[in-house]
């Protein structure tokens, strides 16, 4: 591609995310999340650029994706490793992060970006890194964790305001809601890092992303600091939805949060079906493959939950 195009390519690409904003949510979250879940779990795309995210070599990509419509997506692009599950590269983790969200929070208050998987054949899937191995055999398929990239955050720097906190209470409903999230999914990469503010100063949300390294997890050697619950004050709407939320909705949809059949040569991604083996969190029988919580890491979820009720109940936070 020559640099003119190139140029006007990315012109065009901005242009579209800064007409968006207009009628977008804020100005990160620029589309409906139904339509981005969508644009990335099954329409048809063309990469446009495909960069190594940290270092050369990495592989975490930044990456654009050029849609018809063009309604172009940026996003952080990870592909699995062989078994579909490994530390710190781990897409059933990044996707139930997302998923479990959806329990007891509303798309405006969303803590985690927009997070799907996508499935390709081997064979198509070498056309874009040839150097890749297959995530399975039996068919030879290839599984890509893609998260929403955020640009209007602030990067570095420490990410809680505690002064702030207790004045504005847009920022402590967003940064509590945050907390909440990181202590039920046991983040354990949860430093400076990966909580990322919005710059909008309207609406301060504040997000965790690299969302891989939770659950049942091992720790990370850089530090998981919003593992535990820091603050004082905690949203009393979203106490209520957890207060709501049983046990058998935990199972129905942490259990299996994603599912592909390999169909023709192809990888589709289909509603999730009965759960093939729930003591396992990865599963794959014949042509189907299962993404989901272990029913141990359901109940460690279920019981972060309950203890956070029960302190909630003895008044150990104010609820705002």
């Amino acid at each position: 591609m020559n640099h003119l195009l190139k140029s006007n390519r990315i012109l065009i690409f901005v242009t579209t995310l800064m007409s968006t904003v207009i009628w977008a949510q804020d100005v990160n979250v620029t589309y409906p999340v139904a339509e981005i879940e969508r644009k990335l779990t099954h329409d048809e795309f063309t990469i446009f650029r495909f960069r190594d995210l940290r270092f050369k070599g990495d592989i975490g990509k930044r990456v654009i994706l050029q849609y018809p419509d063009r309604k172009d997506l940026q996003i952080k692009w990870r592909r699995a490793l062989p078994g579909g599950h490994e530390f710190n590269n781990a897409p059933r983790f990044e996707v139930a992060a997302y998923q479990l969200q959806k329990l007891f929070l509303d798309e405006t208050n969303f803590v985690v970006p927009p997070t799907v998987v996508r499935g390709y054949s081997f064979e198509d899937y070498k056309t874009i890194e040839s150097d890749a191995d297959p995530t399975f055999k039996k068919p030879d398929i290839v599984i890509v964790m893609l998260q929403y990239w955020l640009n209007e955050v602030t990067v570095g720097g420490e990410v809680y305001n505690k002064k702030k906190f207790n004045s504005d209470p847009v920022y402590a409903k967003h940064f509590a809601n945050t907390n909440i999230m990181t202590y039920i999914i046991n983040h354990q990469d949860s430093n400076e890092g990966n909580l990322l503010t919005s710059t909008n100063a309207e609406n301060p949300r504040v997000f965790t992303v690299d969302n891989g390294v939770t659950f049942s997890s091992p720790k990370s050697n850089r530090g998981a600091k919003w593992k535990h619950i820091r603050v004082k004050k905690l949203p009393k709407d979203t106490i209520e939805k957890l207060q709501g939320l049983s046990s058998g909705t935990l199972y129905e949809k942490m259990g299996v949060i994603a599912q592909f059949e390999y169909v023709d040569g192809k990888v589709l991604s289909v509603n999730p079906t009965e759960n093939i083996n729930p003591n396992k969190g990865v599963r794959q029988s014949g042509n189907i493959v299962q993404f989901g919580l272990t029913k141990r890491e359901i109940r460690d979820v279920e019981k972060k939950i309950k203890t956070i009720l029960k302190q909630v109940e003895k008044g150990k936070y104010d609820l705002i």
